[in-house]
């Protein structure tokens, strides 16, 4: 109850002599210092979005484009082809009473800027989401990595040379391929063969093979629809239904570790280690908010298929 009383940023008391006011400096202080974290993380996060949104472009980039088209007009050139031309008469009409002509004229040549630059955003993404499709680099040998797959480092590397952030990739991804439902089964019965016997695996089969004729069809059609809209037609199905409902213990059904060090072992002692990896957890939130963790990147090495030992 002390340290409760102490917590009170001002309390106030109604005696006979008046009115009795009582501020906690410290706590006032400590409220103001939260709000002044809350802010920042607000910025921080209002910044990592902005930078995530227009990757592989930066917001700086906007700028570049706006100065190289207006320069363009002032020296007597329509880079636009006569758009902006078409801008300027689909103006507000409060703008035209208010603006003049070269007002006007600047105004269309940066909505057209605007337009060219998110334009070109859009095609280096496809142009991303295009060389990210490429998977035969991760079944190459260590050290023997083909010309085609340097050629797809090289340009890999040019579209994305600037520091990307950890969701920055996200809008670039190829949507993820709905696989074959008799390459699904087939893998299934490969999976089960181990643990059922001659008769019971034969049961099993039946059971694929009478799937596949009748409901599995109808699913498969669900799940080729929603790839067409959904980047990935299973992740928003596999957290609800298999995270969120399930309520089995997440302990002995689930693979989650922790480790300090891959090679060294600088101590034995577990509660130094644990104490260690919880000092490392604590330290990590403060580099970055959530978004902006600097990424490793295939393009950053010559050989992409160390990335999978990373």
């Amino acid at each position: 109850m002390a340290e409760a009383h102490q917590a009170v940023a001002f309390q106030f008391t109604i005696t006979p002599e008046g009115i009795d006011l009582q501020l906690s400096y410290q706590a006032l202080n400590q409220i103001y210092l939260s709000g002044v974290r809350s802010w920042k993380k607000r910025v921080s996060r209002v910044r990592n979005s902005l930078i995530k949104g227009v990757y592989p472009a930066s917001p700086s980039s906007w700028l570049f484009v706006s100065i190289a088209i207006l320069a363009t007009m002032y020296m007597r050139s329509d880079p636009s082809m006569g758009l902006i031309t078409k801008i300027q008469h689909h103006l507000p009409l409060s703008l035209h009473m208010s603006l003049s002509a070269q007002g006007q004229t600047m105004l269309s040549a940066l909505v057209f800027s605007t337009l060219l630059w998110l334009s070109l955003i859009l095609a280096l993404r496809f142009c991303l989401k295009l060389l990210l499709s490429y998977h035969r680099w991760m079944f190459e040998q260590h050290g023997r990595v083909s010309n085609f797959t340097k050629v797809w480092v090289t340009l890999l590397g040019l579209l994305s040379s600037r520091k990307p952030l950890l969701y920055s990739y996200q809008t670039s991804l190829p949507h993820l391929p709905v696989p074959a439902i008799k390459d699904t089964l087939s893998r299934y019965l490969r999976s089960v063969r181990p643990l059922l016997n001659d008769l019971e695996y034969k049961r099993m089969s039946e059971l694929a093979s009478d799937f596949e004729k009748n409901l599995g069809n109808r699913l498969q059609r669900y799940l080729k629809l929603k790839a067409l809209w959904a980047t990935n037609y299973v992740s928003d199905w596999w957290e609800e239904y298999i995270y969120l409902r399930g309520r089995g213990p997440i302990m002995v059904n689930s693979n989650y570790y922790g480790m300090d060090f891959l090679y060294v072992t600088p101590t034995s002692v577990q509660a130094a280690r644990a104490g260690n990896t919880i000092t490392a957890l604590l330290l990590y939130p403060p580099k970055g908010q959530p978004g902006g963790t600097q990424t490793e990147s295939c393009s950053r090495h010559r050989d992409p298929s160390v990335c999978c030992s990373m």
